[in-house]
């Protein structure tokens, strides 16, 4: 068989895609069949299925198979953008009842025109001295206080992880990444041009032996981890744990990009004031006060800082007045700080109630925070449980998304809290248990 014909083979399953006759959920059948059904060597068949996971239009998931999926009429890999879904477990922007109120309240006047003379400025990555003090204090926390000359400021949390990464890591060059991770950095990383290598974890968080293990194979350039609240998995680093990857990350000479994003809901400092000089600190406005209020933050070593700067520049990724102005007034009058408390405590009682909704199956979270990790029953796949919850005007993210490995990802789900209502909270949680305890056959796609 020539080198092309398994290219052939994965075009025809791609149009058999796209015409319906396999649909999301689909399973395609094991790789020895495969060659088996089509008179083809297992290796070719082999290289059929990485290629339709190389496109996006499978996922694998571990001692189940391969299955078509979910976004293969997209064409795409990476999460799309909110839905609409009636109950939104997908996409995680917690947002308060009375947030809005306090919001314009903390913005009166900015609409006055002494107030958008300065807004509408053009802005650049360092802010200014009164923002960087302002935005400093704001982010300390027990443990941890940036200074204010090492900021720098981006539109958002997602610009710093492509800023971080365009200053530390070389085109071509490789990232360790926990193997179930923050998806949109899989996008981010592939238009740098850089090589995301998955690095083992445990209950404690990444193994600091995969750590050397990737990058005595891959060398690496630079780790991204989220040692507090993990995002899909929510665990947080023990003291221990962190010491024996700054210990290795020393050793190896690895800078770490520290994504901090859900850090708000814990006292826990970040690794950055174990080594200051070893770590670039991500965080947002985001999840704090709202997405549509977004402003980035990198605390970036000395070291490392002008690299950030120039990644920021040349990214197009600063900041705009507004958001400076705007940012600026929320963390200096304190409504970013009582947002943020009040969220805290907004997210433990979300998490108590999925506790008792989910009482019984296999649930791994932080109780103070906005996400939690559902493994499946036996009789459930991931993707065959978003299907069904779609039909029920209910978005949920499958482990496949996480997963930076493709055909690596555990049978499970993760829900997102923060956005629905308390009562479609309910009222989704309650449609899940009852999903959960029936059969994956009883909600097919006939139904």
């Amino acid at each position: 068989m020539s080198k092309f014909e398994y290219v052939k083979l994965a075009d025809a399953i791609a149009a058999d895609i796209t015409n319906g006759a396999l649909r999301p959920g689909d399973r395609l059948p094991p790789q020895r069949n495969f060659a088996y059904e089509r008179g083809i060597a297992v290796s070719t068949a082999s290289r059929v299925y990485t290629e339709l996971l190389r496109r996006g239009l499978v996922v694998g998931e571990v001692g189940r198979g391969t299955f078509i999926s979910g976004e293969a009429r997209r064409g795409v890999a990476a999460p799309a953008e909110p839905r609409g879904a009636r109950i939104d477990f997908e996409f995680n922007y917690p947002l308060l009842p009375q947030q809005s109120a306090m919001i314009a309240k903390s913005l009166a006047g900015l609409e006055r025109p002494e107030g958008l003379e300065v807004a509408l400025r053009p802005a650049t990555s360092t802010g200014t001295q009164a923002a960087r003090s302002i935005s400093a204090s704001f982010l300390a926390r027990k443990g941890w206080a940036p200074n204010a000359d090492h900021l720098v400021f981006t539109s958002n949390g997602r610009q710093c992880i492509a800023a971080a990464l365009a200053a530390l890591v070389p085109a071509g060059g490789r990232c360790g990444v926990e193997a179930l991770t923050y998806p949109f950095i899989k996008g981010i990383a592939a238009r740098l041009g850089i090589a995301l290598v998955p690095l083992a974890m445990d209950e404690h968080g990444v193994r600091p032996d995969a750590i050397q293990k990737a990058h005595r194979e891959a060398h690496l350039a630079a780790l991204y981890l989220q040692p507090t609240m993990q995002n899909p998995l929510g665990i947080t680093m023990p003291l221990a744990r962190r010491n024996d990857v700054l210990r290795v990350a020393e050793k190896l000479d690895l800078p770490i990009i520290e994504d901090t994003v859900y850090g708000f809901l814990t006292d826990e400092a970040p690794l950055a004031s174990l080594a200051p000089d070893r770590c670039l600190v991500l965080d947002s406005l985001s999840k704090k006060v709202a997405p549509g209020l977004a402003l980035g933050f990198i605390v970036a070593p000395p070291h490392l800082r002008e690299s950030v700067l120039a990644s920021v520049r040349s990214g197009g990724w600063t900041a705009s007045g507004y958001a400076f102005a705007a940012g600026q007034r929320l963390m200096a009058d304190g409504t970013a700080a009582e947002l943020s408390r009040l969220k805290r405590i907004d997210a433990g009682k979300r998490q108590h109630l999925a506790a008792q909704r989910l009482a019984g199956f296999d649930i791994q979270a932080d109780p103070k925070s906005y996400h939690l990790w559902l493994a499946l029953p036996p009789h459930w796949r991931s993707q065959t449980l978003v299907a069904a919850a779609g039909r029920r005007d209910i978005a949920l993210t499958p482990s496949t998304t996480f997963a930076i490995a493709n055909g690596h990802a555990p049978n499970a789900v993760r829900l997102a809290l923060g956005a629905p209502t308390f009562e479609q909270l309910d009222a989704g949680l309650r449609t899940l248990s009852a999903m959960l305890r029936s059969k994956e056959e009883d909600f097919d796609s006939t139904e």
